[in-house]
């Protein structure tokens, strides 16, 4: 244990203008991922993205640890978050998955494909149980061979070597294999819906596609410093533009939030003008497929299926259409069940089943809201039009 503890403190720490660059990534991205699981649904894709986020960034704590030599304070943790780095491109493969498909994430049904990471890490269980000196040794060889290495008391069985030396070349598989699948299905959406730039869900689209270009260019350059070094010393270049990716991610969020629409600076007017989405969209949007008929609408899942919050919704129907969201709603439905209380293929029905058929939950709720609106019941309505 002396001489573990004293090759330990040969190990010289290093501050540097890298090592600042990737603390700083590793720090906006911890608090990223914080944001996005206090404030996101659960199921929703960004709550995917927060998870990804969460990932890289122990990954990249882990860099940021060995290239500072800090490691060596928690040198049991040594190559403990390799199995992760396996894990990135499978969360944001789902996280693009569920923005663009609109398809929850479950891990029921999408389960084999976290097999390899998990393969991976019980393939080094030997390693996470061997003695300290395995560790440091294996810390050494990557950044300080010069130090030389420590004598092992006991014997260790070696063989997850095997597979912990082509590591590298399982991160690069890795990378391309969801990189196609995610550059199929930016391909595929587009042809699906990415036509019109006025449409809110662009956005949705141009931010996959650039985070299918900015994984390209993390793939190629892994591939440069796998091919240009043998051990670890080229991570913490890869740990530099993962703090550009986040850094350029973060300013995405920010111009995309609607927080400035609430500050004292805007005024009503001001929020709707600069607004990215238009009245129009929500129209179409809630009029396709007789959205507004289903029972279960609510203001905050029609801002999710458009990519914004309810306040904005809220607004844009305030605004254009002179009415709060629920009467906007009733009074499509109104409309709606006149011309099925006057439909002969409707005829079947009764009063009460044509107003559950354009979304009221009670004949109360429909009598209410179709008398506020047309001054007189269902039941009058149709003896005045029949007559």
């Amino acid at each position: 244990m002396q001489a573990a503890q004293h090759i330990l403190d040969q190990i010289p720490i290093r501050h540097d203008l890298s090592s600042h660059i990737m603390l700083l990534g590793v720090i906006q991205g911890f608090f990223l991922a914080f944001v996005i699981f206090l404030r996101a649904n659960r199921k929703s894709a960004i709550n995917l993205f927060g998870w990804s986020l969460l990932v890289q960034c122990l990954v990249f704590l882990d860099v940021y640890l060995c290239y500072t030599g800090l490691i060596k304070y928690v040198i049991h943790f040594n190559d403990s978050t390799e199995f992760l780095v396996l894990l990135i491109m499978p969360t944001m493969y789902f996280f693009l998955c569920t923005l663009l498909e609109r398809k929850h994430f479950t891990l029921k049904k999408h389960w084999p494909h976290f097999v390899p990471p998990l393969l991976y890490l019980f393939s080094q269980f030997n390693y996470y149980t061997s003695p300290i000196e395995v560790k440091i040794n294996a810390y050494l060889g990557a950044y300080y061979r010069d130090l030389g290495f420590l004598d092992v008391p006991v014997p260790v069985d070696y063989s997850y070597h095997h597979i912990k030396d082509e590591f590298r070349w399982l991160v690069l598989l890795s990378f391309a294999f969801y990189l196609v699948l995610s550059m199929l299905l930016v391909i595929k959406s587009r042809k699906k819906g990415w036509t019109s730039s006025k449409n809110i869900k662009v956005d949705k689209y141009i931010f996959s596609r650039n985070t299918v270009i900015i994984f390209l260019v993390l793939m190629l350059t892994l591939l440069l410093i796998y091919l240009n070094y043998n051990d670890d010393g080229g991570d913490h270049i890869i740990g530099i533009m993962q703090t550009i990716t986040i850094f350029i991610t973060s300013f995405f969020i920010l111009s995309e939030s609607r927080f400035f629409e609430k500050s004292w600076i805007a005024d009503k007017y001001e929020t709707i003008a600069g607004n990215p989405i238009q009245f129009k969209a929500v129209e179409s949007f809630i009029s396709q497929a007789q959205y507004y008929a289903k029972q279960d609408i609510t203001l905050k899942k029609v801002a999710e299926q458009l990519g914004t919050n309810g306040n904005t919704i809220s607004k844009l129907i305030n605004s254009q259409a002179g009415t709060n969201f629920n009467e906007y709603i009733n009074l499509k439905r109104i409309a709606l069940a006149q011309e099925r209380l006057l439909d002969k293929k409707f005829k079947q029905l009764t009063v009460e089943a044509i107003g559950a058929s354009v979304g009221f939950k009670s004949k109360s709720a429909f009598y209410n809201a179709f008398k506020k609106h047309t001054g007189q019941s269902p039941s009058a309505f149709m003896k005045q039009n029949k007559e």
